[in-house]
């Protein structure tokens, strides 16, 4: 019998992240709590070669480390004419220590020659979900294109130049309402809401 889920960790301190979620789970009689709640546990480093491998590392560490249900994920963006890239590397494609912009204004100086119908690319989401004898992983991906320079301002890391297909704004134009619904993060954490539902309706039923 798996242990009651009430409470879950949410392996991040990124507060953007965390309100979107949030958002998207808020349905769920679940409180979500994150690595800011727990000072002790350091920095996770994700060694992993992959978004699911990182998305594990970061779910079994906080699951190790509290022993709470805990989920993470691990998401980035795949630009076709650059191989796949940035890819794992999105947080930090600039460099340690780089801001969104550095890395938004070196996306785009490798992109500089080429066409706007060769500019293609996708958003790729990695959720996963650890506790007591449970593993799990689901994936959200949302494809679109590199715009010819950063537009809008309510989105964060590579909001200002991303162009989901079907929308001629990108995410920061398009705010956080539409965003939280077709985004690679928003598809992942509707599935693992999925998830969630299951093992709450099982945590009723052993009460």
């Amino acid at each position: 019998m798996k242990a009651p889920l009430r409470k879950i960790v949410f392996a991040t301190r990124n507060p953007h992240k965390v309100e979107e979620v949030q958002a998207i789970l808020s349905d769920l009689p679940l409180e979500i709590v994150t690595l800011a709640d727990f000072p002790e546990i350091g920095d996770i480093e994700e060694s992993g070669q992959t978004f699911e491998e990182n998305a594990l590392i970061k779910a079994r560490a906080a699951y190790q480390a509290t022993g709470l249900w805990s989920m993470a994920d691990d998401s980035g963006l795949e630009v076709d004419a650059l191989d796949g890239a940035p890819g794992i590397y999105s947080a930090r494609y600039a460099g340690e220590g780089h801001d969104y912009a550095a890395n938004n204004e070196k996306l785009l100086h490798a992109l500089r020659d080429v066409p706007p119908e060769k500019r293609t690319a996708q958003f790729r989401c990695v959720v996963a979900i650890v506790g007591p004898g449970f593993e799990k992983t689901v994936e959200g991906i949302i494809r679109g294109r590199i715009a010819d320079k950063p537009r809008g301002h309510k989105g964060f890391g590579y909001d200002p130049i991303f162009i989901p297909d079907g929308y001629r704004q990108t995410f920061a134009q398009l705010g956080e309402s539409i965003k939280n619904k077709i985004s690679h993060r928003a598809r992942a954490f509707q599935q693992a809401a999925q998830v969630l539902e299951a093992l709450l309706e099982d945590s009723s039923a052993s009460r």
